[in-house]
């Protein structure tokens, strides 16, 4: 969700302010995403490098996930929406990390949209953290390394239990995956827009869903004569 940060800076505004209307893009996001039918939705709202960034400006950001939570978790709730989050949390505010189990233990039995939040969130760091858990069973004894599968490294990610994207989208024309579900982005489609994040609304979503049903997706296998 690239761009708050552009999207404030040439409407003379402090960065915080683009956060904010970053958020109400999110807002539009989610309920787009249930109008159109889509059941898995992952946004990527705070990565593990974005501590790298001036104090005021993670201060303002964690107070944004701190305000959205405790706002919108009941209207969540409320229309069938499952919160579950993704990252690294010891890094994390312990309030924040409290508001985090309250929203996924509220929210655990809906299933009309998934809503998977990233918060110190980072595909390598993920990668790396399974890999030390998977070492250390195989160091007890309690695991054989010929055990060690594609299907039992998905199943230790913190995204186990979801399927792996079929669409990637990125805004404001940013054209990488800045360490973003580095394993299961493994046959997702990429879809990247000069759109602003905080401009982003229902049509360009639709917009991306077009482009990907133009796609032809075999998965390594040769398409059909």
């Amino acid at each position: 969700m690239d761009g708050n940060g552009r999207w404030a800076g040439v409407r003379g505004l402090p960065r915080a302010a683009g956060h904010q209307a970053g958020a109400e893009a999110v807002r539009r996001t989610i309920r787009a995403c249930m109008e159109l039918g889509i059941e898995f939705l992952t946004i990527y709202a705070f990565s593990s490098e974005n501590w790298k960034r001036p104090t005021g400006e993670i201060d303002d950001l964690l107070g944004l996930m701190r305000f959205y939570i405790r706002k919108e978790l009941r209207e969540l709730a409320a229309r069938g929406v499952r919160l579950r989050f993704i990252g690294d949390p010891r890094r994390m505010p312990g309030d924040i990390v409290t508001l985090m189990e309250e929203a996924a233990a509220l929210t655990s039995g809906n299933a009309r949209l998934t809503l998977t939040v990233a918060l110190n969130y980072g595909g390598r760091d993920e990668l790396a953290r399974v890999a030390r858990a998977i070492a250390s069973d195989v160091a007890a004894g309690m695991l054989r390394p010929e055990a060690v599968t594609q299907e039992l490294i998905a199943d230790r990610l913190d995204t186990a239990g979801l399927p792996d994207p079929d669409l990637i989208l990125r805004t404001s024309g940013e054209q990488r995956l800045s360490n973003f579900l580095l394993w299961q982005a493994a046959y997702a489609e990429f879809v990247f827009t000069p759109v602003l994040w905080p401009d982003f609304g229902r049509a360009d979503l639709e917009e991306a869903i077009e482009e990907f049903h133009s796609r032809d997706r075999r998965y390594g296998a040769v398409a059909p004569a």
